[in-house]
């Protein structure tokens, strides 16, 4: 017969030592310092709200033109996948808890949130 608390207690043990070992690689994709990191995700965040700034101002003194539609998508990409740091930044501007699970996502997803805005950043350049 298997013990329950003796399997719950090694699991417990199995996670706890699996996330500590996580944090002792760096954070994000980049593995950088956890400094480092906060920098690096602070900057995406201010791009990619930059890029949205931009976007809605030349959409509404602009037409409608095919341009300005993929331009519209892009920026909604780039809000779907920025909606982790979105929602951590507005957690922590209301001074509310961010989480686990929200630290995570922003970590895992910060690259691909600052890749989705240098596309709406590069589209914007060539209008």
């Amino acid at each position: 017969m298997v013990n329950f608390h003796g399997c719950a207690l090694i699991f417990i043990v199995m996670i706890v030592t699996g996330c500590a070992a996580s944090f002792d690689r760096g954070y994000g994709a980049k593995r950088q310092s956890r400094e480092e990191f906060e920098r690096y995700v602070e900057d995406v965040f201010r791009l990619q709200n930059n890029m949205t700034s931009e976007v809605m101002m030349l959409t509404e003194s602009e037409d409608n033109s095919q341009s300005h539609v993929t331009l519209i998508r892009a920026e909604q990409d780039m809000q779907k996948i920025c909606a982790p740091l979105n929602e951590y930044a507005s957690r922590d501007s209301e001074g509310l808890s961010v989480g686990l699970l929200l630290s995570h996502s922003v970590e895992k997803s910060a690259v691909d949130c600052e890749r989705a805005a240098r596309q709406v950043e590069s589209l914007l350049e060539k209008l």
